[in-house]
């Protein structure tokens, strides 16, 4: 292979870390909601394009770093979360229907009202923040067989990863550490033997939607300095998070990480070496493996992992 084939490979799965750390966190806000209440939120990136709204008034009013934004914008999905999960999702829940799905035609239902709320405030203009350090990047330089490679890491795209690093790992502390995270977890595993032991599940269920709100809301500040917001870009990225947690296996915490890094580095492939407009159908591609070759994902693959020791 020659250096300048490496020096693409190896771009192409730096530039796929990256990525695939940013989905890993979208991916656990809906993980962690699968987890503990069993639907799946398809109202979650619209949740991550409010979150992606605020840095951006933020930015474009008070000169706030999208970076900074997340201090702000975290806290508000999470009240906002809590407040779906109270006043919305739990009457819902709590009602008899010939439909027991009817919890996630409602999430269906909030993805449009918060995207069209966002299509009479801000109207469908695509916007950005022009951050200063937007094209700014680190480079490694090294060699391959005599010849030169050189390699560069984009200081938003890196900035924008090791935060959502950092914020995995306070969620992960917060879930092994706290009584709070214990209860989430307890409630997940078998939500009447929670009960049983004490545990508030109710409670837990609105504590873990607001959380899973605040993460999805911090993605969105992370990728703010790196991509363009409209009013219907949550539509993709509950796509997105919908195929991490399948990769992942429902409810997996583990699992969801490593499908975020998987399926950052295959999209990161297929845009390499097939083209950019394929990096969706890859998408698809490996969705549809997933479900056909590995229908328990990620989850079930540690398993039997840990079985087979």
């Amino acid at each position: 292979m020659t250096a300048a084939k490496v020096e693409v490979l190896l771009q192409t799965l730096i530039s796929g870390v990256l990525l695939g750390g940013l989905y890993a966190l979208i991916g656990l806000g809906m993980t962690i909601i699968m987890g503990v209440m069993k639907i799946i939120n398809l109202a979650h990136g619209e949740l991550m394009m409010v979150g992606m709204y605020v840095a951006y008034v933020l930015f474009s009013w008070a000169h706030v770093d999208p970076y900074l934004a997340v201090l702000v914008a975290a806290p508000l999905l999470f009240v906002l979360g809590v407040g779906i999960q109270k006043f919305l999702i739990n009457p819902v829940l709590k009602v008899d229907s010939i439909l027991p799905e009817n919890q996630v035609i409602l999430t269906v239902g909030i993805g449009m009202v918060l995207a069209n709320l966002a299509t009479i405030v801000f109207k469908s203009d695509y916007r950005t923040t022009p951050v200063d350090y937007a094209t700014k990047a680190w480079y490694l330089s090294d060699y391959w067989r005599g010849a030169p490679i050189e390699l560069s890491l984009s200081l938003p795209w890196t900035v924008s990863f090791l935060m959502a690093v950092l914020i995995t790992a306070g969620l992960w502390f917060f879930l092994g550490r706290t009584d709070t995270g214990k209860s989430i977890r307890a409630t997940a595993q078998d939500s009447n033997a929670a009960l049983l032991m004490g545990v508030n599940v109710e409670k837990m269920r609105v504590v873990t939607f607001g959380l899973g709100s605040a993460l999805v809301g911090a993605a969105g500040c992370l990728f703010l300095p790196i991509y363009y917001l409209y009013p219907d870009v949550g539509g993709q990225f509950t796509l997105t998070a919908f195929v991490i947690t399948i990769l992942g296996g429902l409810g997996s915490i583990v699992g969801a990480i490593l499908g975020g890094l998987i399926l950052g580095i295959f999209e990161s492939l297929t845009a390499t070496y097939v083209g950019m407009g394929w990096a969706p159908v890859g998408r698809f591609v490996i969705f549809v493996a997933v479900l056909i070759f590995v229908p328990g994902g990620m989850a079930s693959l540690l398993k039997r992992t840990k079985l087979g020791k």
